[in-house]
């Protein structure tokens, strides 16, 4: 668990809060605010609904910030059946499925079913999305600017998806999964993938190179 991580433990359920990655997307505070308000300390109070209840809402925090663990024996969030990377137009690349985060050496960074990735090249907690977009302005579509690539699945690549963010380089996404946009149309269907970590690509979401010209580093 790392440094940044909170645990607030009920009877019932525990809920555990990566302050670095969490979005302020507020679906939490949207889908059940006696539990979860961030006008009071603590913010997080599991006792106040239904283990299940918590569970639910827990689950649809997009950047994997929330996660629960039930201490009544109830059951545990499991992976969902496919792997999904979800563009959002002008911010991060959300992620959910049975994923794990690869350091270039081959070592296991974090697994988790809910993601958020950096696509701008400017998040100070990459891989992951700290809401720099925003900031710095970044602008980019939720659709292929070149075109969908939809390839077939690799029967022989299993259920985990793993990305591993390359210094200075691409993200290499490896394993069976879709890239969809918000409307749910499907731009990229594969097995082995490339993604722009730089902001920069003429090609978004995929990458094209043009972070060996511009001087990213990351």
């Amino acid at each position: 668990m790392s440094e940044s991580t909170k645990t607030y433990t009920g009877e019932a359920v525990t809920v555990t809060w990566d302050r670095a990655r969490c979005l302020h997307s507020d679906e939490c505070v949207r889908r059940l605010s006696a539990v979860f308000d961030t006008g009071r300390r603590p913010w997080v109070l599991p006792d106040a609904a239904a283990a299940d209840a918590v569970a639910e809402a827990v689950q649809h925090c997009p950047s994997g910030a929330l996660h629960f663990e039930r201490n009544d024996g109830g059951p545990a969030e499991t992976p969902p059946g496919e792997n999904v990377l979800l563009l959002n137009a002008d911010g991060p690349l959300h992620v959910r499925g049975n994923v794990e985060i690869m350091l270039p050496d081959g070592s296991l960074l974090t697994r988790d079913t809910r993601l958020a990735l950096c696509r701008c090249g400017q998040s100070a907690n990459k891989p992951f999305c700290d809401n720099s977009h925003l900031r710095v302005g970044f602008t980019a579509p939720d659709t292929a600017q070149a075109g969908p690539r939809l390839g077939e699945f690799d029967p022989e690549a299993g259920s985990v998806l793993k990305i591993t963010p390359r210094p200075n380089r691409s993200l290499l996404v490896q394993g069976n999964a879709e890239i969809r946009n918000r409307a749910g149309q499907v731009i990229y269907r594969g097995s082995r993938v490339t993604l722009c970590r730089c902001g920069a690509s003429k090609e978004t979401p995929f990458c094209d190179s043009t972070h060996k010209t511009n001087g990213w580093t990351g």
